[in-house]
């Protein structure tokens, strides 16, 4: 008996294209022949009998066995009497080996708090406040609009001392996170994984609930509380998803039935090396259905606008960190790894039908074409992608001495090669500051001084340069510890005048990015960038930003700690040019060298340029300079 199953929901799932796999898989508070209780569908096709275990039968295997839906893999029965809140499990008995097991429910909306394993019979009830932002999302979603993003680590971005040290829960943080996004001025928050994890110390990474939010700070309502209150304050949510691999815990996903059901079966294909987890078998048309699924319900469910895909390097390269004769090739005796590119597009595809008004963004750290072009034209059909090699490229350059900064000027010019191949999202993530790397500060090169002015530098360089943005908790604050998931930020350093700074500096180039079209607009299009000039000796770069109409915003970027006296700068029209931001102004914790606001263009020809502007360059600083008069 099936109360939820019909005849097309078994037909897309075993064909791979079912969207909405959860409506009708896991657990569902029902009522069911006049009796209330829940029902109850777990796919497990070499399984010789399953049944639902649980607080409400002492957790015996005798007292409620599944029924198996005709060929289709799927084992689904109704359990009356069952409330929310009952831990539960599916205990399978394998065809294979006399294999027992109890697992957690694949579709489950809530799980135990680990390092229980179970799963929680939970409903998705919700009354949502975000009406107003879902209706305008489209816009501030758009390629062409400004999308600045603060990635956060949930549990240790702000913790609580005074008790034990815990995580603030979702509701907690939900105020404390606005009014910090707000002062900041970024347009969204980008969550590392919130999806049920076993290992705190994975950071959501190694996921075995791919449709239940971590119990560790609060219940899936308590989430979409988040979501919600973000969204009425006027803040986009992106999740982190991964797609990519899964931890090996028992409970998990990991040979679920006694065979290697949702991973492969040959660990040359089936096992990560790096990661020391399983890979998904995108090839199994049921898996590509139970991904696809994930991906739509945090879409649907909780209101996410956008998914940043984990890892999608891995998923495309068959040898990805493994050596000759770890790996087998594809069908044509190629590296790529055909399941995965199918899944991909298939669900970009699937999202951007059902959702035309959010983002995709791949983490993909290789030179693969066409990431973020449509699947028609033989693109995965992202909408964005992370520019890896802009983000390595200008920290090495950034770490580099000021002397020898001119020797190695290729390593910010290379990227203007390629900076429009795709709709590039610049990050400076969490991933920068882990594992003995430091802090985003601490990494640049110099005294105390020059790494903070270094870091004004770098952010003033990564918002002017086309692309939208990403910056990881703590670098607002300058902060020169290592971020730590154990502990919480340096929230301390906000009363220091030049941490303090740094965060103004921040508030301020938000502020910028979000109100000057020329900034933002034409992110994604060549015609919104001008090459202006390099000199080299001086370590000087130079270039411009255009919007369709409006004016045009010249970038100024020195990267020696020296100051820089009568500089000449061609540029193209008369009259005054307003220093709109100066990063070594001391509001930012500099020491005030600039050019009084602005300067007046004289008619000397310069740079192929009918006028020029005499500047004064501070050192280690950045300069956008802006036409008053343009539109005049």
């Amino acid at each position: 008996m099936r109360p939820l199953l019909g005849e097309q929901d078994l037909h897309l799932f075993n064909e791979g294209t079912h969207r909405r796999a959860w409506q009708k898989l896991g657990a569902h508070l029902i009522e069911h022949d006049g009796k209330r209780g829940a029902s109850f569908a777990v796919w497990a096709p070499s399984a010789e009998r399953v049944s639902v275990v649980g607080d409400f039968n002492d957790w015996s295997s005798n007292a409620h066995p599944l029924s198996p839906c005709g060929h289709s893999g799927i084992w689904a029965g109704f359990v009356p009497g069952v409330e929310k809140g009952q831990r539960y499990k599916y205990r399978i008995v394998s065809r294979h080996e006399g294999y027992q097991v109890d697992k957690a429910d694949p579709y489950g909306f809530r799980h135990e708090m680990p390092p229980a394993t179970g799963s929680v019979v939970w409903d998705l009830d919700y009354q949502w406040g975000d009406e107003a932002w879902m209706a305008a999302r489209r816009k501030k979603n758009a390629l062409s609009a400004p999308m600045s993003i603060y990635e956060v680590h949930l549990g240790s971005w702000r913790r609580v001392p005074e008790d034990g040290n815990r995580s603030l829960n979702y509701r907690e943080v939900a105020q404390e996170l606005a009014d910090h996004v707000e002062r900041c001025g970024f347009t969204h928050v980008e969550l590392m994984p919130v999806m049920e994890h076993p290992f705190f110390g994975s950071w959501g990474y190694q996921v075995t609930g791919y449709f239940a939010p971590s119990s560790r700070y609060g219940s899936p309502q308590d989430f979409m509380y988040l979501v919600d209150y973000l969204h009425r304050r006027g803040i986009g949510v992106i999740l982190d998803w991964v797609p990519a691999h899964f931890p090996t815990d028992e409970h998990g996903l990991g040979y679920f039935d006694g065979t290697h059901l949702y991973e492969h079966a040959d660990r040359r294909q089936g096992f990560h090396p790096d990661w020391q987890s399983w890979i998904f078998n995108y090839e199994r048309d049921e898996v590509r259905s139970f991904l696809l699924s994930s991906a739509i319900f945090w879409l649907d469910v909780y209101h996410a606008d956008g998914l940043r895909v984990d890892g999608v390097a891995s998923m495309l390269y068959l040898d990805y960190s493994r050596a000759e004769g770890e790996w087998i090739a594809n069908r044509y005796g190629g590296r790529e790894n055909l399941g995965a590119l199918r899944f991909l597009r298939l669900l970009n595809e699937g999202v951007y039908a059902e959702h035309p008004d959010v983002q995709t963004i791949a983490e993909e750290s290789t030179a693969w074409p066409m990431v973020s072009r449509p699947t028609y034209v033989g693109g995965l059909g992202f909408g964005l992608k992370w520019d890896m090699g802009w983000m390595h490229d200008t920290l090495t350059f950034m770490s580099r001495d000021g002397v020898h900064r001119k020797f190695h000027m290729n390593e910010l010019t290379f990227r203007a090669l390629y900076q429009f191949h795709e709709n590039y999202v610049l990050p400076l993530s969490h991933d920068e500051v882990v594992h003995g790397k430091g802090s985003l500060v601490s990494k640049l090169s110099g005294d105390a001084w020059q790494k903070l002015a270094n870091l004004r530098l770098l952010l003033a360089y990564q918002y002017a340069a086309p692309g939208k943005k990403l910056l990881f908790m703590g670098a607002e604050l300058g902060q020169f510890r290592e971020w730590n998931h154990d502990g919480s930020l340096d929230w301390h350093l906000a009363d220091i005048p030049r941490h303090r700074g740094i965060t103004q500096l921040v508030a301020r180039l938000n502020q910028l990015y979000r109100s000057v079209p020329a900034l933002y607009e034409l992110d994604t299009q060549p015609q919104g960038w001008e090459w202006r000039t390099v000199d080299t000796e001086q370590s000087i770069y130079v270039f411009s930003r255009r919007a369709t109409h409006g004016r045009p915003v010249i970038v100024v970027l020195n990267f020696t700690p020296v100051p820089r006296q009568n500089w000449r700068l061609g540029v193209d029209e008369d009259g005054f040019w307003r220093e709109l931001l100066n990063t070594d102004s001391a509001e930012y914790g500099g020491s005030n060298i600039g050019n009084y606001g602005g300067r007046e263009a004289a008619p000397v020809p310069w740079h192929d340029k009918p006028f020029s502007l005499n500047l004064t360059l501070p050192p280690l600083g950045a300069l956008y300079l802006m036409p008053e008069d343009l539109d005049r």
